[in-house]
């Protein structure tokens, strides 16, 4: 992920409602965060609307937990005559302010569609 630029593209509290039977955050909360993350970085390039097509290998490396802030940052990896792929990172803060933790990572590739649903071109970078 490139250091010149860090403005997450969401950022989320974690709340007791998304947390598994072990008492930490469900897998799938973070997965699902992680895409629409991808998302907003996709449309930030200038997407219209997009489908999810694929997300990477995702490994959980640290555990997160309720209050924790988990803030998802992007960066555009690829741009396809009609696709556009996303690294997603993931990070966790602990509730007291202090360290920040990575927790995993994916590359995600959407598809750019029209309002019917019908791929279009991904625009070029200027």
């Amino acid at each position: 992920m490139s250091e010149k630029h860090r403005d997450a593209a969401i950022r989320v509290l974690m709340m007791p409602r998304d947390t598994n039977y072990h008492g930490t955050i469900f897998g799938g909360v973070i997965l699902s965060h992680i895409d629409q993350a991808g998302a907003v970085a996709a449309i930030r390039a200038g997407c219209k609307q997009v489908a999810t097509v694929a997300m990477d290998k995702v490994e959980f490396h640290q555990p997160v937990k309720v209050g924790e802030l988990v803030s998802f940052y992007t960066d555009v990896v690829r741009r396809g005559n009609t696709s556009i792929t996303i690294q997603v990172c993931v990070e966790s803060t602990q509730r007291d302010g202090g360290e920040t933790v990575p927790v995993t990572s994916a590359q995600i590739t959407f598809v750019n569609v029209d309002k019917e649903g019908k791929k279009i071109p991904v625009p070029r970078e200027d």
